[in-house]
């Protein structure tokens, strides 16, 4: 597979959260079982939900497990347009590139990214005043893997905090606590 530095593959080819950069920004930490779970009460449960970021595979089938219809497949995001609504945790290296693609696809999405995004100019300029949040109630602690593999002595504890962020979900009110 050709590679651009930057970790977006070339042309058709597959473009996914297991991406190292030439900066040695590593966008490989899997989704917990848990962080779905957590918010499975706001997922709707009548759309085809497009699980956009495959890494390596477990948590398409952790919303699979939960009861949700999901596509998850290794396609490439910003060429692909999937399912009804997204959930996803995108590789934070991409946030600005992932953002402006949602807003081209326009569809509902619901996805974990760190607290301090919503303070970034590209998503205030993006989505201003149509996010809504969900905040966790403690951090979650991803499972980082490095050509694969879990390292040695890897412990899954998460140095920053992750919100849910949320586009046409239409959930109660803005800021939802758990």
């Amino acid at each position: 597979m050709e590679k651009k530095e930057d970790g977006i593959s070339m042309g058709n080819k597959k473009y996914n959260a297991c991406v190292h950069t030439g900066f040695q920004k590593h966008d490989d930490y899997m989704t917990p079982k848990s962080a779905w779970e957590n918010i499975q009460q706001f997922i709707p449960k009548d759309k085809v939900i497009w699980e956009a970021f495959y890494g390596d595979g477990t948590s398409g089938d952790y919303l699979t497990e939960l009861g949700f219809k999901v596509i998850h497949q290794e396609v490439d995001f910003f060429t692909s347009d999937l399912g009804e609504i997204i959930v996803s945790n995108p590789p934070f290296s991409k946030s600005k590139e992932v953002m402006d693609r949602l807003k081209q696809l326009d569809k509902p999405f619901i996805l974990i990214l760190p607290s301090q995004k919503i303070n970034s100019g590209y998503m205030r300029n993006t989505f201003k005043d149509k996010l809504q949040i969900i905040i966790p109630r403690k951090r979650i602690h991803f499972t980082k893997l490095v050509n694969g593999v879990v390292p040695d002595g890897w412990k899954n504890a998460c140095a920053f905090d992750c919100f849910y962020y949320c586009y046409k979900i239409d959930l109660p009110n803005d800021i939802t606590w758990l």
